[in-house]
C-alpha cells in the first residue's frame, strides 16, 4: 500500500489546481511545498510588517469558461475599478487611459489620440484572435497544436497572415502598420512594445515578438483581459487551497522534494529534503520540466533527446522587481499633475518607445544596465486598502531589461544600480517619491530562481517566444512527439501547453489526464 494515491509538487495555482481535481476525484492527494506558504508565484506576501505584495503574478488573467465553473473562480471578489492602468510616454506625450470598459477606452482613444489610433486599437484586438486560436490559448484537455495545426485555425486568408506574424514577426511589424505615426502614437507603441517583451528575451524589433504581444491580449468573448482580485493574487490561491483542504486533501509546507523516486519505468513517489520517503503512483510535477527531469530525477535514466530538449530552453528572464513600503502616495508634478487622482495611481507604466526598449535590450545582450528603464509602477493598496497599513501603501515596480548575461557576481552591483535608475524614473514624475519609502526591497530575476525554483528567474517555465510555443510545449504526460518515459509522472506547471500566466489550464490538464488514468 502507498502512503497516497497522488503527490502534487509545488503548491502555485496550479499545482494546488491538479490536487484539487485528484482530491475530489477519490484519490488521496498530498502536496509538498518548499516555501512556509502556499500559492508559488501567484501568492501574496507580506514582506515588510503589515504591508502585503504580490511577489510574482499580480493579476488574473482570464480563465477558460469550464475552469471558471470547476473551481468556482466567478466567486472571488475583484477590484472594481475605472482604470485599469495609465500608460506615459515622453513628457510632451498624451498619456493613455486603459479604461476597463472597452466603450470608454474607445472614446478616449478618439478624443485624445485621434480615430485612427481607436481603429488601430479595434484591428489589433481582431488581430490577436486567430494567433490566440492557433496558441490554444484557451483550449483545455487538447493536446498542443502543431504548425499545421496552427494553421488551419485560420478562417480568411488575414487570420493566416496574423498567424504567420505571430510566428515569424516581430511586434513592431505589428505596430508599424496600426500605429505607424511615432511621435503622435509614441504612448500607444510603448505600451504595447512592452507588453510584447516582459516575458520574453527579445526587444521589440527581433522577430518573434509578436508571440507575446498576441498572447498577452487574447481575451474570451465579453471578458476583461485582466482582473485584479481583492487581497492581492493570493487570494485566488487562497481559495483554490480551500476546495483541495475541504475535499480532504492535504498540504505539507517548508517540505523539499529532492528526488521522484522510480523503479524500472514507473513512479514510485518522492524523497524529501533529509530523507524522508513518501509513496505514490502518481506524482504531479508543477515545476519547470527541465527541473523535474534533469534536477528531480536523474537525467543519465532517461533519453537523451529528452533532455537535450529541455536543456534547449530559453529561460533569459531579464526583468528587476521592486517593492516599496510607503508612507503615503506619490505628488505628480507638472505635467504629470492628473495622476494625483488616487484612482489612476493603482498601475501606471512609463515606458520608452519601441526604438528605445531595443536599445535596451541590445545594451542588456551587451552587460549595460539601461539608462532609463521602461517599467511599470502598481501601487494596489490605493484600491486594496487593506494590504497595508492605514494611511500607507504598498508599491511594485517591474522593470526590463536586466543584464541577465552578466557573471553572477557582479549581478548585486548592477541590481543596486539599475534599481537606483528605477527610483530615480519615479522621482522624476513625483518628486516626493524617495521621501515616503520607509523601507524597500530589490529581486532581480535570478532571486526568484531561489524563492520559487524557476530557472534563471523564468516565471514562464519557458519564455513566450514562438519556438516554445505550440506543440513545443509539453502536455501532462510529455510532447506531441516525445512521451514522458516515466508511468504514474505528469507534468501540470506554466511551462506546459496552456502557460504561461496564471491560466489554470496546465495544472487542470494534469489533474484530469492523471485522475482518468488512474480510474482506468
Amino acid at each position: 500500500m502507498s502512503d497516497y494515491d497522488a503527490i502534487v509538487i509545488g503548491a502555485g495555482h496550479n499545482g494546488l489546481t491538479a490536487a484539487t481535481i485528484l482530491q475530489r476525484g477519490g484519490l488521496r492527494t498530498l502536496v509538498l511545498e518548499k516555501n512556509k506558504y502556499a500559492g508559488g508565484m501567484a501568492s501574496t506576501v507580506e514582506l515588510f510588517d503589515g504591508y502585503q505584495f504580490e511577489i510574482a503574478g499580480s493579476v488574473l488573467f482570464p480563465p477558460q469558461a469550464d475552469i471558471v465553473a470547476d473551481l468556482g473562480l466567478d466567486t472571488l471578489r475583484t477590484v472594481e475599478t475605472t482604470v485599469m492602468s495609465v500608460n506615459l510616454g515622453g513628457p510632451d506625450d498624451e498619456p493613455m487611459i486603459f479604461y476597463r470598459d472597452l466603450e470608454q477606452l474607445m472614446m478616449h482613444l478618439a478624443d485624445k489620440h485621434g480615430a485612427e489610433t481607436m481603429m488601430g486599437m479595434a484591428e489589433l484586438l481582431a488581430w490577436a484572435d486567430a494567433p490566440a486560436r492557433a496558441l490554444g490559448r484557451f483550449d483545455v484537455r487538447t493536446p498542443p497544436r502543431t504548425l499545421d495545426e496552427m494553421y488551419a485555425c485560420a478562417n480568411t486568408e488575414a487570420e493566416r497572415a496574423a498567424i504567420t506574424e505571430m510566428l515569424f514577426g516581430s511586434a513592431v511589424d505589428v505596430l508599424n502598420r496600426l500605429f505607424p505615426d511615432k511621435d503622435k502614437q509614441r504612448t500607444m507603441r510603448g505600451m504595447l512594445a512592452f507588453l510584447a517583451v516582459n516575458s520574453t528575451y527579445r526587444g521589440p524589433y527581433s522577430p518573434g515578438s509578436a508571440t507575446c504581444l498576441a498572447f498577452a491580449l487574447a481575451a474570451p468573448p465579453g471578458a476583461a483581459m485582466i482582473e485584479k482580485l481583492e487581497g492581492g493574487i493570493g487570494s485566488l490561491t487562497g481559495h483554490v487551497r480551500g476546495l483541495f483542504e475541504s475535499a480532504g486533501g492535504e498540504i505539507r509546507l517548508k517540505s523539499i522534494v529532492e528526488r521522484i523516486l522510480v523503479d524500472g519505468d514507473r513512479v514510485t513517489g518522492v524523497e524529501l529534503k533529509g530523507g524522508e520517503v513518501i509513496s505514490a503512483p502518481i506524482v504531479v510535477s508543477n515545476l519547470d520540466p527541465g527541473v523535474t527531469f534533469t534536477k528531480l530525477l536523474d537525467p543519465s535514466t532517461l533519453p537523451d533527446d529528452l533532455v537535450s530538449r529541455v536543456a534547449r530552453v530559453d529561460h533569459r528572464a531579464a526583468y528587476l522587481q521592486m517593492h516599496f513600503a510607503l508612507d503615503g502616495l506619490p505628488e505628480y508634478v507638472a505635467p504629470y499633475e492628473f495622476l494625483n487622482d488616487p484612482e489612476l495611481q493603482g498601475s501606471i507604466g512609463m515606458f520608452g518607445s519601441p526604438e528605445d526598449m531595443q536599445l535596451d535590450f541590445e545594451n542588456c545582450r551587451r552587460g549595460m544596465v539601461p539608462e532609463n528603464p521602461s517599467m511599470s509602477l502598481q501601487i494596489p493598496s490605493v484600491h486594496d486598502p487593506a494590504l497595508a497599513p492605514e494611511g500607507r501603501h504598498a508599491a511594485s515596480a517591474y522593470a526590463m531589461y536586466f543584464p541577465v548575461e552578466n557573471d553572477r557576481a557582479i549581478h548585486g552591483r548592477l541590481k543596486a544600480e539599475m534599481g537606483e535608475r528605477v527610483m530615480a524614473k519615479v522621482a522624476r514624475l513625483a518628486p516626493n517619491f524617495p521621501d515616503l519609502v520607509t523601507r524597500h526591497t530589490t529581486f532581480a530575476s535570478y532571486h526568484m530562481e531561489t524563492m520559487f525554483g524557476c530557472p534563471a528567474g523564468d516565471f514562464c517555465h519557458g519564455l513566450i517566444h514562438p519556438e516554445l510555443m505550440g506543440a513545443n510545449r509539453p502536455g501532462p504526460r510529455g510532447w506531441r512527439d516525445m512521451e514522458i518515459p516515466v508511468a504514474g509522472l505528469y507534468l501540470g506547471g506554466a511551462g506546459c501547453a496552456g502557460g504561461p500566466g496564471i491560466t489554470f489550464i496546465p495544472g487542470y490538464n494534469a489533474g484530469y489526464e492523471a485522475l482518468e488514468n488512474a480510474k482506468g
